[in-house]
């Protein structure tokens, strides 16, 4: 999952859901220069990034990526999945969709001191266009990807042009991720439980 899926994940908790939001951009050992809350946060999200890779409709996901992107299917089906989250948000949260991601960019505004300086750049873009709430529709996603292609992957890379895949399999991976989203958070449900 990408940004989206993480901060649904982490539940009510504010530290949770910003540290489920800032997760791929804290790197090495827990807590590092984190508080212990902001890092228990990130570490749900390690955790929930672990636990996905075993899951058969991820898994699943990840093979309908064409041999040509399949290095990149990871970074794919998270963007995917973030889209079906947003497009069938009302049946697993009960804010609207901006009224969600507004008050997630209000909290990670508020630790934005605490977190990560690639993280604080990122942010203000984030919110000033809500990134989270766009995906809902593909040309954002697509748009995501593009960028990606000139910013975040080794250069030359296939990303550019990557939305082709989901509209290749829309329904599949459709399927795939409203089986998978379920079983995400029945995860951490019990590892909250465990813990």
């Amino acid at each position: 999952m990408n940004y989206l899926a993480h901060a649904w994940l982490a539940g009510d908790a504010a530290a949770d859901r910003v540290g489920g939001l800032a997760g791929d951009f804290v790197k090495g050992p827990l807590p590092g220069d984190l508080p212990p809350d902001l890092a228990a946060g990130v570490a749900l999200h390690r955790a929930i990034d672990v636990w996905a890779e075993q899951h058969p409709a991820f898994r699943a996901s990840r093979a309908r990526v064409s041999a040509e992107r399949r290095r990149y299917a990871g970074i794919l089906v998270d963007l995917f999945y973030d889209h079906f989250l947003a497009r069938h948000w009302s049946r697993f949260h009960s804010s609207p969709l901006t009224l969600f991601t507004a008050q997630l960019y209000a909290e990670a505004a508020a630790r934005a001191a605490a977190l990560p300086a690639s993280f604080a750049v990122v942010l203000p873009r984030m919110q000033r266009h809500d990134w989270l709430a766009a995906y809902v529709e593909t040309e954002h996603v697509g748009a995501a990807l593009d960028g990606m292609s000139l910013r975040r992957a080794r250069q030359p890379n296939p990303l550019a042009g990557a939305i082709a895949e989901l509209h290749a399999a829309y329904d599949d991976f459709e399927a795939d991720c409203l089986a998978f989203l379920p079983d995400a958070l029945q995860f951490v449900v019990s590892r909250r439980r465990g813990s």
